[in-house]
């Protein structure tokens, strides 16, 4: 594992080892571990109540985990608050929705920048010299950046609360960039969208990958296996919090344990070339 801070392309970048989390007697996590390596779309599958969205919270921080170690960049982060975790670089889409409704599209993204501004309250308020520029810098990042990314300029200005579920979708996603993440975890965030949304929050996940300004690695949870299965370098499948494969897609699309239990009778890989 990389212990300088410094992740390269195809470094392990976020490490989980023998995750155990427990609620009461149930057990939603149950020695699981996963690597993650700087670059990849690692995506998270498996029925409702495998223990994917707890996975996901042990790691940005939400929970704790009561058994094992959570690594990113080589720094254990089990027991840090979300915040600090957000501040080392990963970022967070949630199953439902966390806008602020009575903001302003912008005013919503914006708030995922705020824990890189410098300025604090007395020297915020004058708004000159590095304040003003920091401002400047980040509305213009989040303008040309963000908002042209996922394509949301002619809502820019509209209260969250009114707008369609999907272009909350989008927004979220944008608050989320507006961290700069290293890594992102996607939860869920084709769920409830039409098949036009899907194929282009789909779209859009690949550009932050790919793009050169961006690079974000992605740790995805989805139920949209064709999704999956299109875009993911590789694949973790869970059920009731144990480990029933990790591979490739194609690897996890063969293994007659997934395609029986999560994929149908067939070979889903197969048939999404």
């Amino acid at each position: 594992m990389n212990t300088t801070g410094e992740a390269k392309e195809g470094d392990v970048i976020l490490k989980l080892e023998n995750i155990h989390m427990a609620f009461g007697k149930v057990a939603a996590l149950n020695g699981v571990d996963l690597e993650v390596r700087k670059g990849e779309i690692h995506s998270i599958i498996g029925p409702n109540g495998a223990g994917k969205t707890v996975m996901m919270n042990c790691i940005n921080g939400l929970y704790h985990p009561q058994e094992g170690n959570i690594f990113f960049k080589g720094q254990r982060i089990n027991n840090l608050a979300p915040h600090k975790i957000a501040a080392l670089g990963i970022g967070r889409t949630f199953q439902k929705l966390e806008l602020y409704g009575g903001m302003t599209v912008t005013e919503n993204i914006r708030m995922g920048s705020h824990i890189h501004l410098k300025a604090n309250i007395l020297n915020g308020s004058i708004y000159v010299g590095g304040v003003k520029k920091e401002e400047i810098e980040d509305r213009k990042f989040i303008e040309e950046e963000i908002i042209d990314l996922l394509e949301i300029e002619s809502i820019r200005d509209q209260v969250a609360h009114m707008l369609p579920y999907g272009s909350q979708k989008r927004v979220e996603l944008g608050r989320a960039l507006a961290l700069r993440p290293e890594v992102i975890l996607l939860d869920e965030p084709m769920a409830g969208l039409n098949l036009e949304e899907v194929e282009d929050m789909a779209r859009f996940i690949l550009d932050i990958n790919e793009e050169k300004r961006w690079k974000i690695t992605c740790v995805l949870v989805e139920h949209d296996m064709g999704v999956v299965m299109d875009i993911s370098h590789r694949v973790l499948v869970l059920d009731f919090g144990n480990i029933v494969a990790d591979g490739t897609p194609a690897e996890v699309g063969k293994n007659p344990k997934v395609v029986k239990a999560y994929l149908g009778e067939e070979d889903l890989y197969a048939t999404r070339r």
